[in-house]
């Protein structure tokens, strides 16, 4: 089966605004995550974000470095977790 798809070149895409398509309860996990790891360590330094499994919501800080995410999960930016 061939199938052509017609794609309009003139839409703009942000890639980087890729915020809009997360889902909030993600942010709101990953936000609790945080404030968990904050509550024990409180001298941590500020991390990248929280990589978390978009199906169990469970999910690790990332201080440092590109995370290398499984394709069940996603990273969200310290920015939207603040």
């Amino acid at each position: 089966m061939n199938v052509l798809v017609n794609v309009d070149s003139s839409i703009d895409v942000n890639e980087n605004d890729y915020a809009t398509y997360l889902d909030p309860t993600l942010i709101q996990s990953a936000r609790l995550i945080y404030e968990t790891y904050f509550a024990v360590h409180p001298d941590i330094d500020r991390p990248l974000g929280v990589a978390i499994n978009r199906i169990t919501h469970r999910g690790k800080i990332i201080f440092s470095g590109k995370p290398i995410l499984l394709p069940q999960e996603c990273f969200i930016p310290f920015e939207l977790i603040e």
